[in-house]
């Protein structure tokens, strides 16, 4: 219960292609058209529908990938009234089952084309292979770009070649024609620091300094390092990477210090995202949605339920409505305080706001109306949760059927263990052992 949620956990950094979403600033939600009771049950969500891909399939021009075979069909198809681009051709060859080499060897009897070189670099291959491609188009008068250094970046990431990647932006960051941009840098440092110690993160930025054309760290760059050391609890390095953030020109924005607040919850110094969230203020800086979500979650945390409602009152103030993850973090707190019913009613008003619980913020209510001692609430929320087919954690599960062994309701804990195992919550030796532990403990009291 005391953990980030999902939401917040796996909100994403501003990195390249994948920018951040814009602050919720939007109206609020419709209202419902009928008021919530206590508990009513959530319907079954709906499966979405595959969008249609964007991509279409590969003409059919080759029936193999013999290469003499194909190299005796592309005269007609170069001749033809509407010839396909090099590209189209390449793509329909590597579809008949050819591979990259033999791809390599018909691209010389090809039109030169800057996609065709691209479509090559973006398949999984080696560092002498995307250095090849990048000679062949130097040579053919269409040098690479930023575009292909990044398309080559991304595939070595891909088939898991980081080292031949670094070796990559660092053979590029010494050519003055075409250096890698700060989007394709920032994606690498972030696969860097993700799996290798943040002091070959740094040694790599200062050898991209001393390059003619490396790129430097921006704003990007550093909110990234200091999510990299909040992850691992170091946050007197990111507290010096703020500074030294700030000492290269750059101002902070919200994204690094909801980084920061993140990282005081996640070694549960919560109450110190108060103090992150002032200097913020102070410094005029504009706090959006996830910003109040995590200091909602860290006071809450910290049993600091009245500050955190004060906050839920000022971020609707600023035109941030609540979200699934404001009011579980509520709820979390509320709980933790005793208050199990306040956080029940509150369920009440979240959907009547037009806010849908999630599996988060069920599994937080069950173990706090199971702790209270309300096995009746338990049993309404437990059969809601069926009733939407949702998974029940390990630790709701351990509470409840704790609480249902207790009041020696053993049929109705089997009933939990068998749910349990059908929908895929757990394992059955991680059910099991919770519910022996269970009964043993009702033997026990009996005796």
């Amino acid at each position: 219960m005391g953990k980030i949620p999902p939401s917040m956990r796996s909100g994403r950094l501003p990195i390249p292609l994948l920018r951040p979403p814009p602050s919720s600033s939007t109206s609020p939600p419709p209202q419902p058209s009928k008021p919530h009771p206590l508990l009513k049950t959530k319907k079954p969500k709906k499966p979405q529908q595959p969008s249609p891909s964007s991509t279409s399939p590969p003409l059919r021009l080759f029936s193999s990938p013999d290469l003499p075979t194909a190299l005796s069909l592309l005269p007609s198809l170069l001749s033809s009234p509407s010839p396909p681009d090099s590209s189209s051709i390449l793509r329909s060859y590597l579809s008949s089952g050819a591979t990259l080499s033999s791809a390599l060897s018909l691209l010389p009897h090809l039109p030169p084309s800057r996609p065709a070189f691209h479509l090559l670099l973006s398949l999984p291959s080696d560092l002498p292979t995307s250095l090849r491609i990048l000679h062949l188009m130097s040579s053919s008068d269409l040098p690479p770009d930023p575009s292909t250094a990044d398309i080559a970046v991304r595939s070595l990431l891909s088939s898991s070649s980081l080292d031949d990647a670094l070796a990559l932006v660092r053979n590029l960051s010494a050519d003055l024609s075409s250096p890698p941009d700060q989007f394709t840098y920032n994606f690498l440092i972030r696969h860097l620091s993700k799996s290798r110690p943040i002091s070959s993160v740094y040694a790599f930025i200062d050898e991209m300094r001393q390059l003619p054309a490396g790129p430097r760290p921006n704003v990007i760059t550093y909110t990234i390092l200091i999510d990299a050391v909040c992850r691992s609890g170091n946050l007197r390095e990111a507290t010096r990477l703020l500074s030294v953030l700030k000492d290269s020109g750059f101002k902070p924005d919200c994204y690094v210090y909801n980084v920061i607040m993140k990282g005081y919850c996640m070694v549960d110094a919560c109450g110190e995202v108060m103090e992150i969230y002032n200097k913020m203020k102070d410094e005029g800086i504009e706090p959006d949605l996830v910003t109040y979500n995590t200091l909602i979650f860290g006071l809450s945390k910290a049993g600091m339920v009245d500050q955190a409602k004060k906050i839920l009152n000022v971020m609707t103030g600023m035109g941030h409505f609540p979200d699934t993850v404001t009011y579980t973090s509520l709820m979390n707190g509320m709980c933790r305080k005793g208050d199990a019913l306040g956080a029940v009613s509150l369920l009440g008003e979240m959907e009547e706001k037009g806010c849908s619980p999630n599996e988060c913020t069920y599994n937080t209510l069950l173990i706090g109306v199971c702790k209270a001692k309300y096995l009746d609430k338990a049993m309404v929320l437990y059969g809601m949760m069926t009733a939407g087919g949702m998974k029940v954690d390990a630790a709701a599960y351990s509470t409840f059927v704790r609480a249902l062994c207790r009041a020696n309701k053993v049929a109705e804990a089997y009933e939990v263990f068998d749910y349990a195992l059908e929908s895929k919550s757990l394992s059955e030796v991680t059910a099991y052992s919770a519910l022996e532990s269970s009964l043993k403990w009702l033997k026990k009291a009996q005796a």
